[in-house]
């Protein structure tokens, strides 16, 4: 699988990176036999960009990903994962967590500062048992974006000063906040959630030209816009950015399906493809559950799409004109 180097750093990513989100119980709890062979089936496909967090499952997102990763060679793989939230030991007293199906074993402190950034690498580097992380995000600091630039940055730059990691960013879905941060700041890169793919172009004013300009990489994530593009036609009940979608969306997605099945591709593989097709963009991160998600992902992914698919999205008003689709 191809790799591509992430803004001025040494530090590469394979164009489809593994994302931890669902490993964490995402939507629906997930067990760890079956979290396991999701990351087997991805590492035997040629996955060697793997994404977490602490967030994801209170710690279990990194603990699963750790146990398939530390028994591969450490040169083989690059591994990013987040900071901004610490996570706090808890009586579970039978609850689940808010965000994930997982008990609420901890809970979560937000912590931009440096002694909080420097204690969430330590903890995410015991979750895991791996030796090093080679990039580190600022994680959903939207609500926290002075902390997160002020004070989370400038501990992030001193950990890549020190060599601690390889390459720093932030991961938010707010292209606003992630353009002042590449503005201000000498970031690698940025995983921007949603907002550059086949349902929403809102990166294409503001993010993707900082970039381009500052010589800045963009992975992209949430690609699927959390389920309305992961299928050849939206399922019952499809969501959008963690919500059931609305009428109208699902109406543009079954346009956006007519095109892609008149060329004879299908709405994930062109789904996947689009991202990609803008030269600031180094890969995109793809939640996987199972093994299967694993194998379909993988098969979806690198399809040749015709450049009829681009040109009749572009006729149909389903597509930004500004938006590259150059193979």
């Amino acid at each position: 699988m191809r790799k591509n180097r992430l803004g001025r750093s040494t530090v590469e990513v394979t164009e489809l990176g593994f994302g931890g989100g669902p490993l964490g119980g995402l939507f629906a709890a997930l067990d760890d036999e079956t979290a396991a062979g999701a990351l087997a089936a991805g590492w035997d496909l040629g996955i060697r960009y793997f994404d977490t967090s602490p967030h994801y499952g209170i710690g279990h997102s990194e603990r699963r990903m750790g146990d398939l990763l530390r028994t591969k060679p450490r040169d083989e793989f690059t591994l990013s994962t987040k900071v901004g939230r610490l996570l706090v030991p808890q009586d579970p007293a039978g609850r689940m967590d808010d965000a994930f199906q997982v008990p609420a074993t901890h809970r979560r402190v937000w912590d931009f500062s440096r002694d909080g950034v420097r204690r969430s690498v330590e903890d995410s580097l015991t979750r895991m048992g791996v030796d090093r992380i080679d990039m580190l995000f600022l994680h959903d600091a939207e609500k926290h974006f002075e902390d997160a630039l002020r004070t989370g940055y400038p501990a992030l730059d001193e950990l890549r000063a020190e060599g601690v990691v390889g390459a720093i960013g932030a991961g938010m879905y707010h292209t606003g906040m992630l353009t002042k941060l590449v503005q201000e700041a000498d970031v690698d890169a940025v995983m921007l959630s949603g907002y550059y793919t086949l349902l929403q172009h809102n990166a294409l004013d503001d993010l993707l030209p900082a970039c381009a300009e500052r010589g800045v990489s963009v992975l992209a994530a949430s690609i699927f816009n959390s389920g309305l593009l992961a299928t050849p036609r939206p399922a019952e009940g499809a969501h959008f950015e963690y919500a059931p979608a609305s009428q109208e969306l699902l109406g543009r997605t079954h346009r956006i399906a007519d095109v892609c099945e008149a060329h004879g591709v299908t709405l994930p593989q062109v789904a996947m493809a689009f991202p990609l097709r803008h030269p600031v963009v180094a890969g995109i991160v793809v939640g996987m559950r199972t093994a299967e998600e694993a194998r379909s992902n993988l098969q979806s992914f690198g399809a040749e799409i015709p450049d009829g698919v681009w040109a009749d999205l572009r006729g149909e008003g389903l597509l930004d004109e500004r938006a590259p689709v150059a193979a």
